[in-house]
């Protein structure tokens, strides 16, 4: 029986405003930096070359995500219908969410993460771990592979859904999944064929590809 590949281009959205910056902000709905939307038109245009016509265009809840998408479209893209996925959404920080970087350091309950604010298994009061993150983008990206076999499929999403992304494809902890840095703009690349995932790229742009 031929299996068919189904294609995944994970986009994480553009960089936010500075004010945003400053705070956690997690799964608030912040906006993005309009200076950095004009500065990073190239990207844009890439992007929108870049990614496969008649694509299948997912979003989360949160507006970032789907500025990011527009602005993908006004490089070039036809414009395709965004589905809504809240499961694809940043991880929820509960009471930590508005407070500045410096604060969080006395409300941790584990060792931060070498390369992460705060560990995989730490969950703030009112919200939800990294663990919890992985658990619930998983199933979304085994229904979308499920539902669009051999098609390929665009998601605009946040840092923490994509490597909650890669830790589901990988078969990896959320610890090691935190390992990945994901670049605001930055081009990740899955690939399910039959039971099997593949990670054909993370974090690439068009400096980082060759020729």
């Amino acid at each position: 029986m031929r299996m068919h590949t189904t294609r995944f281009f994970l986009i994480r959205h553009a960089i936010v405003t500075p004010a945003a910056r400053s705070i956690l902000y997690g799964s608030m709905d912040v906006a993005l930096c309009e200076m950095a939307l004009r500065e990073e038109a190239a990207l844009y245009r890439w992007l929108a070359a870049r990614l496969p016509p008649g694509s299948r265009w997912v979003t989360s809840q949160l507006a970032r995500t789907k500025a990011t998408a527009a602005a993908i479209f006004a490089g070039g893209y036809p414009a395709e219908p965004l589905e809504e996925e809240p499961d694809l959404a940043e991880q929820h920080l509960g009471e930590w969410q508005g407070i500045v970087h410096e604060a969080l350091v006395e409300r941790l309950r584990h060792p931060p993460h070498p390369f992460w604010p705060h560990a995989a298994e730490e969950e703030p009061p009112g919200g939800e771990s990294f663990s919890h993150v992985v658990a619930r983008v998983g199933p979304v990206l085994e229904r979308l592979a499920q539902e669009h076999a051999g098609g390929d499929v665009v998601i605009v999403a946040h840092g923490g859904s994509i490597r909650a992304a890669l830790a589901h494809a990988m078969g990896i902890t959320p610890h090691q999944a935190l390992l990945f840095s994901i670049k605001n703009l930055g081009l990740t690349r899955l690939e399910k064929t039959g039971p099997d995932w593949r990670v054909a790229a993370v974090n690439e742009e068009p400096w980082t590809l060759p020729g």
